[in-house]
């Protein structure tokens, strides 16, 4: 918010006279009057004010009696830190318009009261948002000292205003836990960063400088509770683990009637696209799917394909930005024995021929050669095609499903795809979503994926932090469900036990997504002895446990293998109880 200070129009003061020099008795005496201030301009353009009460003309009047002070001039429409500087050194200040003339003068004290007005009301602003704001915000200054700290703050901490305020911020918490003093040394803000300041408490941290003139003066912190969350999103993730194990038993004993059970989530947006593709696969149309890469275009289009062809019928995919162009017809039409040198003696089906009763998917349809285009349309025109060095024309009987990450619209105004092979494809168009648009299906798919990769590699994992959860939910995942299911497979594959954590090989940037973390990147110059990195783990460990399992210390136990007592005996060493 900006500052609430006056118009300097509304400041200047008009009750003055300028003289120029030499100012003599008689010239002050016909001019004069007690409620004017009067300056003097020398022939040098500088400014002189008489720094005294006027006395009343009919008194005798001397100019050399009265004391004359000098003062500087600025133009009114200069930046108020620059008239605050020269008022500050003079007291009074000549304004003058665009053309140098004076047109009134400034007063200190009539500035110091508006801009102790203006700090008032952006006081009264700034408490009363702290009042109002349900998160927890604490601000220290360039010496670490806290200087706000709000009710939510006291509430998440168990730590009161007036116990805090005025204090160092690490005589309350363990230096190596404040990330703020860190964003005070290198002035990097960081959001949404999860931290645990206590067993049973989650937040999300905001950390930003305070900056003025270049300067670092202090940071603002700003904590969101987040446990509720975090306790929800591990009973949603061991309930989705039971429902899946269910539905892996169930499909073991009975086989699947809906093709499109395979496609995993359950929110509003995938559910919308789900609905769609089945009406169109009610239906022998035309049908193109766009989405942006890893989506899971292949998958809508195979389910279409298993709910309205017979069994047994071909599905042929085609990736039309794999195949080189020159080998694109042949691969397409199939062709004749001795169609062109180096052709095989038997000839070769085509795609189209194989896909005869069945369905033709043409994947990344947006790469297609320009002129193969133009061969295409007349195939879906005329169903009937020759093959390369063919003289026999084939029936085209099968269904067209094709698919693109690009903007086919796009294309056509730009010359690269044909306007009427466009419309030929676009009679039922399927929009997936990106994963970023269906959040709430990322639980679901982490497990799915982590079930999956278990099994494959024997791998017994069990457990996946809430702050890997948290990370996956909060990234934009350009790659979307691909990118997310090589991830979860590179934290199967790397894991060393039943849990895996948020350093294990595996990290996420906003940037870059999730990428392979070397074995040294773990080590730093700073690691303590082996004893006590282990009970760090250990600790760890215990309290994520004792969160999964909502404080129940026989349960905790149970899952971690071993004897309540011998429960007992670890928390009480590492400080948990």
């Amino acid at each position: 918010m900006k500052h609430k200070f006056s118009s300097i129009d509304k400041l200047i003061k008009s009750n003055f006279k300028v003289f120029e020099c030499p100012l003599t008795d008689k010239l002050l005496a016909e001019n004069g009057d007690t409620d004017l201030v009067i300056f003097v301009k020398n022939n040098v353009g500088e400014f002189f004010y008489i720094d005294s009460p006027l006395p009343h003309p009919s008194t005798n009047l001397s100019v050399h009696s009265l004391p004359l002070k000098k003062t500087a001039s600025i133009c009114k429409n200069e930046e108020i830190s620059k008239l605050i500087a020269l008022l500050s050194e003079y007291g009074l200040l000549v304004l003058l318009n665009e053309s140098g003339e004076p047109i009134g003068y400034l007063h200190f004290s009539s500035v110091l009261k508006e801009l102790y007005d203006s700090y008032q009301y952006l006081e009264a602003y700034f408490d009363t948002i702290l009042d109002t704001i349900d998160t927890s915000v604490c601000v220290i200054d360039e010496q670490e000292t806290v200087e706000i700290w709000t009710k939510e703050a006291e509430k998440i901490f168990s730590i009161s205003h007036q116990e805090i305020i005025g204090k160092k911020i690490i005589d309350y918490f363990d230096v190596n836990n404040l990330e703020m003093l860190k964003t005070l040394k290198n002035g990097k803000p960081f959001y949404r960063h999860q931290h645990q300041p206590r067993s049973d408490l989650f937040v999300l941290v905001n950390n930003n400088p305070i900056r003025l003139k270049q300067k670092i003066i202090g940071v603002v912190s700003v904590d969101t509770d987040i446990t509720s969350q975090i306790r929800l999103n591990q009973e949603l993730f061991n309930s989705i683990r039971k429902v899946q194990h269910l539905e892996q038993e169930v499909t073991k004993l009975k086989p699947a009637n809906d093709p499109f059970q395979g496609i995993k989530g359950s929110s509003q947006e995938i559910a919308r696209t789900i609905e769609m593709s089945k009406k169109a696969a009610a239906t022998n149309a035309t049908i193109l799917i766009l989405g942006e890469s890893g989506v899971g275009k292949e998958l809508i289009a195979k389910a279409i394909h298993d709910s309205r062809e017979s069994a047994g019928a071909p599905y042929i995919p085609i990736n039309c930005g794999a195949i080189p162009p020159s080998l694109f017809e042949s691969e397409l039409f199939g062709y004749e024995k001795g169609a062109f040198s180096g052709a095989i003696n038997t000839g070769k089906k085509g795609k189209l021929e194989l896909a005869q009763g069945g369905t033709l998917f043409l994947d990344e349809i947006g790469d297609m050669p320009l002129d193969l285009q133009v061969k295409l349309l007349r195939v879906l025109q005329d169903k009937r095609f020759y093959p390369v060095g063919g003289t026999k024309q084939i029936e085209a009987d099968f269904r067209v499903i094709a698919a693109t990450n690009r903007e086919l619209i796009d294309l056509v105004k730009q010359g690269k795809f044909r306007e009427d092979l466009y419309y030929r494809l676009n009679v039922i168009t399927i929009k997936v979503p990106p994963l970023r648009e269906r959040k709430n299906d990322v639980i679901e798919l982490v497990h799915h994926f982590l079930y999956e990769f278990s099994i494959r590699y024997n791998k017994p994992i069990q457990v996946i932090s809430q702050k890997l959860i948290q990370d996956f939910l909060h990234n934009d995942w350009p790659g979307n469900i691909r990118e997310l299911r090589n991830s979860i497979e590179r934290l199967v594959v790397f894991s060393t036990d039943e849990m895996i954590s948020t350093n294990e090989h595996v990290h996420l940037s906003d940037d870059s997504g999730p990428s392979i973390v070397t074995d040294n990147s773990t080590f730093t110059d700073t690691l303590s002895t082996l004893q006590d990195e282990l009970e760090k783990y250990e600790h760890k460990v215990i309290c994520q446990m004792l969160l999964n399992e909502n404080g129940n210390r026989l349960s905790t136990a149970k899952r971690l293998g071993i004897s309540r007592t011998t429960l007992y005996n670890r928390m009480k060493k590492l400080g948990i109880m």
